[in-house]
């Protein structure tokens, strides 16, 4: 008889909710072992036992197969003792969850299985737009607590049929333990209601009514998985235009879902890469090239992207939205439900309050469904440069991302020996941290042991809604994880509203500038902790010295940083309304090199009064008011001079316009004529260091002569998208002499070579961005990629949580306890 051996397994990742635990019921059964596997708060354990060679089999499958949307961080095996048993089988949940570290699975899009059946007359789930399967569905945003079983999601209140908990039930079936499962007989079922909430229709006829009402040129709210969408017809100029002044914003773009790849394929141009990242089960938002429009397509409102050359393009990802779009054959705008500037709505009966009436009406009807949303998510948004996928709002199908750090479990390790405690539960040696995040673009970040957790995109933390939403997905984590941060992260200014969140609470806090922050999140994302040159450039940002940082180039670890660089500082021109009205920062800019009376003769300056205009000089020569060094506002004072940009009416409008103009440059053949106007953001002392170690070793890029001379080429050929090409390509150019500057620096101050990081929400534009990625290479710099973490202030939670868990002491006066 062949000796048996039996194997304990504990696999932590995103392992509940995927199909895992049926997967390796159906390994176990392939292989002729008994055992079983439950989930519990670590994630999922597993007990095999049969033949030594039987046991590799199993073990080396759970090294190259898994389920789609399994991930398996980390994988631990002892030996066990052999028992008594004759089958293998699957275990009741543990809900221990005194430290539960399972990582919660994000939302995908429907698999190919589930949309057949929608779509098959002879299904039991045909025409239902809750289908879904143990490969694809809700996650994030439907459950309360963990384990991730039925009882703890919005699915509780709804008892399956026969049919359903057959499959329910069934470890072969696909649908086994896939806790949203449902069908028309048992699950949630769609609403329609009119604007004053009275009801229209349900179910199927809710659908049916929907489709005629956006046929007709009405604007809807739609629930999704995360939350509520605003949709209308793409093709209806008057729906979209209404809906604009709806919803007051007048230039932002909106998004479009297209019915499929194909119907997509007619409105943009990308590469592979694109389109595949478009079908991905994540279904983010992607930023394209617009293509000419053919004949042959419906066209599209000229209001959806006005001025630009680039379309935000999805795909469905529920079954709800498939139904829509297949009934509907035709592009629809689909963006947030909010009001503007505050975060995305998640019950339908808030949508009516706030959407719904008089005089602030958005909608006519509301398309709504009695399966809660738990978590609201918005919708992911990212692009390509070139291969590489930069995320510039972290949300659906994304979040909430978990990072396991291995350099922090090692870090435990050193914890366990220092308080010299059993090996059992030793991620609870690190501190649990909480990173609070920045005033706009708000996320959060935790760690449970060496696993590190970045929330959704929030927003921007400027009204009582927002604060309330950031209370909310904090309020999720502490539900989900049960954690109460032992210290508090926050960025260094003190009016951020996540900052003061921070100071009313009786934690101790870290606080950590701005900047600084931006370049932490990629050393996290790529769990490194070594020294780094990065170039962090974004709008703003408060600096150590309570000036407006921006344009910074930094020598840091996570310890610290020296600034090497900065941009030379402007004036901000009205304070805060300089950053609304762009042509305030070039007027600031252009005073260094040309008097108010040359100025007042500018196209740009005409429409204000020559006293306001003279006044402004006076400000501006006194040296009174804020400062900036920012990058972001050079790009706003460069869109003020080429396209007339007088009012900034959505974050990023400067930088989207410039490159806009300057793509138009590239496909008229016009870089070499860019590269021959010769402008420059030279790096440059004002007056020499008197030794190396000086503040700003590097000194400043001089911003105020690259102004005088894209006035002067502006003044020879004022063609704007020549000249937007060659500003672009001067803060590229700026940016690797500055890069060579600090390598040839750090090489005779006796530093090896160190890696380089880009961060910032400047680093969005996409030809700045790839210029810099391609010519960094080619001079053999290694650089560190932000993977998908946002390289803009999304990010910044990250950071600052990777700076908290690295503070000397934090370990050890832990392990001393």
């Amino acid at each position: 008889m062949t000796a048996l051996v039996a194997q304990s397994f504990n696999i932590k990742g995103i392992v509940q909710g995927v199909g895992f635990r049926p997967w390796i019921f159906q390994l176990a059964k392939r292989f002729q072992l008994t055992g079983h596997v439950l989930n519990d708060g670590q994630g999922v354990s597993i007990l095999v036992q049969g033949p030594e060679m039987a046991l590799a089999g199993f073990r080396a499958a759970l090294d190259t197969e898994r389920p789609p949307l399994c991930r398996i961080d980390e994988l631990t095996v002892s030996h066990a003792q052999v028992q008594d048993l004759q089958d293998f089988t699957i275990a009741h949940s543990s809900s221990e969850q005194a430290a539960a570290i399972v990582t919660v699975g994000s939302d995908k899009s429907s698999c190919d299985a589930c949309l057949a059946e929608i779509r098959d007359p002879n299904n039991r789930h045909f025409g239902y737009p809750f289908t879904n399967c143990t490969h694809c569905g809700p996650r994030y945003t439907i459950i309360r607590n963990l384990p991730y079983d039925r009882h703890n999601t919005a699915m509780a209140g709804f008892a399956l049929c026969d049919a359903c908990r057959q499959a329910y039930e069934d470890p072969m079936d696909r649908r086994y333990h896939a806790q949203p499962v449902s069908c028309p007989k048992c699950g949630p079922e769609l609403t329609l209601r009119g604007a004053g909430g009275e009801i229209l229709a349900k179910r199927e006829q809710a659908l049916a009514q929907t489709i005629a009402l956006i046929e007709q040129g009405k604007i809807l709210a739609i629930k999704g998985l995360g939350g509520f969408h605003l949709i209308c017809d793409a093709g209806n100029h008057d729906a979209v235009t209404e809906l604009r002044r709806r919803k007051c914003r007048p230039a932002k773009p909106l998004a479009l879902m297209m019915p499929s790849i194909e119907f997509a394929k007619q409105y943009a141009e990308g590469s592979s890469a694109e389109w595949q990242l478009l079908s991905s089960q994540e279904r983010p938002i992607v930023l394209m090239a617009k293509k000419q429009h053919q004949a042959d397509a419906p066209a599209l409102s000229s209001a959806i992207a006005p001025d630009i050359d680039r379309l935000g393009l999805f795909l469905p990802y529920t079954p709800l939205h498939t139904l829509l779009l297949d009934g509907l054959q035709r592009p629809l705008v689909a963006t947030s439900a909010n009001r503007s500037g505050e975060p995305i709505i998640t019950d339908g009966d808030e949508v009516l309050q706030q959407l719904g009436k008089p005089p602030l009406a958005v909608v006519d009807a509301v398309l709504d469904h009695n399966r809660p949303i738990i978590n609201g998510c918005d919708d992911s948004v990212v692009q390509m440069l070139d291969d590489e996928l930069q995320v510039l709002r972290l949300a659906r199908g994304y979040a909430p991302l978990s990072l396991p750090s291995k350099s922090l479990a090692s870090m435990n390790i050193v914890s366990k020996s220092l308080a010299n405690k059993d090996s059992d539960n030793s991620s609870n040696k690190l501190p649990s941290l909480l990173a609070v995040g920045p005033q706009q673009k708000n996320t959060l970040a935790l760690n449970i042991g060496n696993q590190l957790y970045l929330s959704p995109h929030i927003g921007d933390l400027f009204s009582v809604e927002a604060e309330g939403y950031f209370e909310r997905t904090l309020q999720s984590f502490h539900r989900l994880y049960r954690f109460e941060p032992e210290t508090i992260i926050r960025d260094k200014h003190p009016d951020y509203a996540s900052s003061r969140w921070a100071e009313r609470q009786s934690a101790p806090k870290f606080r950590v500038q701005h900047h600084f922050a931006h370049l932490l999140a990629v050393m996290a994302a790529n769990d490194y902790s070594g020294k780094v040159l990065g170039f962090s450039f974004d709008g703003t940002g408060l600096g150590d010295d309570n000036q407006l940082w921006g344009g910074e180039l930094l020598l840091a670890d996570c310890q610290g940083f020296q600034r090497l660089a900065t941009l030379s500082p402007m004036t901000l021109l009205g304070g805060e309304q300089a950053i609304r009205e762009p042509w305030r920062l070039l007027y600031s800019l252009l005073l260094h090199n040309h008097g108010i009376e040359e100025l007042q003769q500018l196209a740009v300056f005409a429409a204000e009064p020559a006293t306001k205009l003279a006044n402004l000089g006076k400000l501006a020569n006194s040296g009174i008011g804020p400062k900036s060094h920012s990058i972001g506002r050079l790009f706003d004072a460069a869109a003020a001079l080429l396209a007339n940009l007088r009012l900034s009416q959505y974050e990023g409008q400067a930088g989207i316009i410039l490159e806009t103009l300057a793509r138009r440059a590239i496909a008229a053949g016009k870089q070499q004529s860019a590269e021959k106007l010769g402008l420059e953001l030279k790096l440059e002392h004002e007056l020499e260091p008197t030794n190396s170690r000086a503040e700003l070793v590097l000194g400043q890029w001089q911003s105020a002569p690259l102004f005088s001379a894209l006035l002067q080429a502006w003044r020879t050929e004022p063609d704007s998208e020549l000249l937007a090409l060659a500003f672009i390509q001067a803060i590229g150019k700026g940016i690797i002499t500055a890069a060579l500057k600090a390598r040839n620096w750090l090489k005779a101050e006796g530093i090896d070579e160190l890696p380089l990081v880009l961060s910032g929400g400047v680093f969005q534009s996409r030809l700045l961005s790839e210029y810099c990625h391609r010519e960094l290479a080619r001079l053999e710099f290694h650089r560190l990629k932000p993977g998908l973490v946002p390289v803009n202030d999304g990010g910044i939670a990250l950071g600052q949580l990777w700076y908290g868990l690295h503070q000397p002491g934090l370990t050890q006066s832990l392990a001393e306890r």
